[in-house]
């Protein structure tokens, strides 16, 4: 009886896990597939220019952006942190490096990303610089 009751409370176990979408450590199966990088990035090269939409994803490399692998590599470069804004008290030169503007949103190795570039300052000029312009496709004057 014992051994019966075992069993049943291993198939009952093993049945519950049947068609869940928890990975072993609770998160949702959605959640650990998306460890890769699917980002939309918005560009406007400048005041009253035609905005362009890429849509990039990496690992394998690839959407409609003209350079995936090369802006993947960029990226990878540049590391998670170029998608922070600089921090609030950090000095920037106050040096206009033109009027292109960007947005990233989406995901970078899992993580949500939704970051603002642009060439106001000395800053903003690095964070774009960090990621060059192949990300961004636009060639600068």
């Amino acid at each position: 009886m014992l051994r019966a009751s075992v069993v049943a409370a291993t198939a009952l176990v093993a049945l519950s896990s049947c068609g869940s979408d928890a990975t072993s450590d609770g998160a949702s199966s959605d959640a650990a597939g998306s460890d890769g990088t699917a980002l939309t990035i918005v560009v406007t090269p400048a005041d009253g220019a035609k905005t362009s939409t890429y849509e990039l994803t990496c690992d394998p490399a690839g959407g409609d952006h003209p350079q995936p692998q090369q802006a993947c590599e960029a990226i990878a470069a540049a590391g998670a942190g170029v998608f922070d804004p600089p921090p609030s008290d950090q000095t920037c030169t106050q040096l206009y490096g033109g009027p292109q503007v960007a947005t990233i949103k989406g995901t970078y190795d899992g993580k949500e990303v939704d970051a603002s570039f642009s060439r106001t300052d000395g800053c903003e000029v690095d964070r774009w610089d960090a990621l060059g312009t192949t990300v961004f496709n636009v060639p600068l004057l």
